[in-house]
């Protein structure tokens, strides 16, 4: 059993915190800006929670940090009351959230000047992939810290791989998020179609999804797509914000990618549809906005 801190208890966090608790059996002391949200957690997971990031690290062998962008991750961190403040040597500071492989670099020379280790570690599988334990982590860091981290990751993830140096975890999401924007632009496409020309859309992925054209999102979001519902899932805000820096470290190594560029603007339109909370697969609505050309 492992002394563990968690900060940040959105969507995802709120759930992996509570594996570190339950499958791992660690002691987890949990933050959050929104302390009501922390006190909720001690009270279905037990552990304690602390009014802030220093506190929450001080004296914890491992620091886990699922947020929203690489603000919020350098205040949590190198911010007044900051974690890495308080953090003891050896302790690992793991980072969950889709941050820039920047922030993650500068948070990784930081970490080694302070004498402790850091992962840069994000996530995929969505909100039912952090409640049900079984995420994607796509690490970036030194061997020998991740070998350290990787059983007490693996409390809330089904695979957890080592894809390079500090930020190629980061890297390595940034070509996650661009092939699932393709997929779902296809899928929508292939819907919207369908729908058109008067296909059985149940019928027409029973069949299709055994071949080629299968994907996790395909299982998971035709039948939502085909009913009109986004209610739910990965946000386009979210996904907006990780396209814009797949685009910007396009930029920066010469890699030219014109469809994640366009499928950024259809996400644009949509959040001009009001479509800012909806769910990624939500591309379809604006296919079948009647007042707009597509």
């Amino acid at each position: 059993m492992a002394t563990v801190a968690f900060i940040g208890l959105g969507v995802m966090g709120y759930p992996m915190a509570g594996h570190l608790a339950k499958n791992g059996g660690h002691a987890v002391t949990v933050y959050n800006r929104t302390a009501v949200k922390a006190k909720n957690w001690v009270a279905s997971y037990g552990g304690a929670s602390a009014d802030t990031p220093a506190d929450a690290a001080k004296g914890a062998d491992f620091v886990f940090s699922c947020l929203g962008n690489d603000d919020d991750l350098a205040e949590v961190t190198l911010g007044e009351n900051g974690a890495f403040g308080t953090m003891k040597k050896g302790a690992i500071f793991i980072d969950n959230t889709t941050a820039s492989a920047t922030i993650a670099r500068k948070l990784g020379a930081a970490a080694a000047e302070g004498g402790f280790g850091f992962l840069d570690a994000p996530v995929s599988g969505g909100q039912a992939g952090a409640e049900n334990g079984v995420l994607t982590v796509m690490v970036g860091g030194d061997p020998a810290t991740f070998g350290r981290a990787k059983p007490i990751i693996s409390s809330y993830a089904r695979m957890v791989g080592l894809m390079g140096e500090t930020g190629a975890g980061q890297l390595t999401k940034m070509v996650n998020q661009i092939c699932i924007a393709g997929l779902v632009q296809g899928l929508a496409e292939g819907l919207h179609l369908g729908k058109r020309v008067g296909l059985d859309i149940e019928k027409v992925v029973e069949v299709i999804s055994q071949g080629a054209a299968g994907s996790w999102q395909m299982d998971n979001r035709y039948k939502t797509m085909n009913t009109g519902e986004y209610e739910h899932g990965f946000a386009v805000d979210w996904m907006r914000k990780d396209l814009s820096m797949c685009l910007e470290e396009g930029r920066r190594a010469g890699a030219t990618l014109p469809v994640t560029a366009l499928i950024d603007q259809f996400y644009a339109d949509v959040q001009k549809m009001g479509g800012n909370r909806w769910d990624t697969s939500s591309l379809l609505a604006r296919l079948e906005d009647k007042d707009r050309p597509c």
